[in-house]
């Protein structure tokens, strides 16, 4: 393993450096790089040196897959409902749709707000008459919603959630010819969840 690590970090790098490196002399190490050959755990081109072999490479090949993953690629289908709607609205809405956030939209169909279960759970317990007020007293407003475009990469959605602390995002795009952003989808954590199941298992 000691020498797997000196070549991906060093590569290309000599058998005589790699066994400096390790603090041996060369004629020691010759049959652990011949069976790291074999097993292609590492590579070597004559003149050049060693390199990681494909064997390392592929057990890499999940997290080059979710790196070059963008949020349109697992986006979901966003949940709008319009700022005028009461909280009992968007509590029916919620349950019926088996979702842990809306998105709130203005009558121009721009991105308004973003309430949550959580949102909607702290403003109704010990308030029989909350149910009643308008959505848009209780939801985040903007310009404080935490959004991604479609481009950006899984990765960057991800941490996002973390450093904001939210289940879900809106994916977001500029409107043509006026303010606001366009509702085009949403990623949750449960998309995160998922897509780490189907790479583990390579569906």
């Amino acid at each position: 393993m000691e020498i797997i690590d000196l070549v991906g970090k060093y590569a290309p790098i000599a058998g005589e450096r790699i066994a400096e490196l390790l603090g041996v002399s060369r004629p020691t190490i010759r049959s652990d790089l011949a069976v790291l050959v074999m097993l292609r755990h590492i590579d070597a081109k004559p003149k050049v040196g060693y390199f990681l072999g494909t064997a390392v490479q592929d057990a890499h090949a999940p997290s080059k897959l979710i790196e070059s993953l963008k949020v349109k690629d697992v986006m979901g289908i966003p949940v709008l409902l319009r700022e005028t709607v009461t909280v009992s609205d968007a509590v029916v809405a919620l349950f019926l749709e088996n979702v842990g956030s809306l998105m709130i939209v203005n009558q121009e169909d721009a991105l308004a707000g973003v309430v949550s279960r959580k949102d909607l759970l702290k403003v109704t317990l010990g308030h029989a008459t909350a149910t009643a007020m308008p959505v848009s007293l209780v939801m985040t407003r903007q310009p404080n919603i935490i959004t991604v475009k479609p481009e950006d990469s899984v990765l960057e959605a991800a941490r996002k959630m973390i450093q904001h602390e939210v289940d879900s995002l809106p994916v977001v795009k500029a409107m043509e010819g006026r303010e606001g952003l366009e509702v085009l989808g949403r990623i949750t954590k449960t998309t995160m969840t998922k897509l780490l199941l189907d790479v583990a298992l390579g569906t």
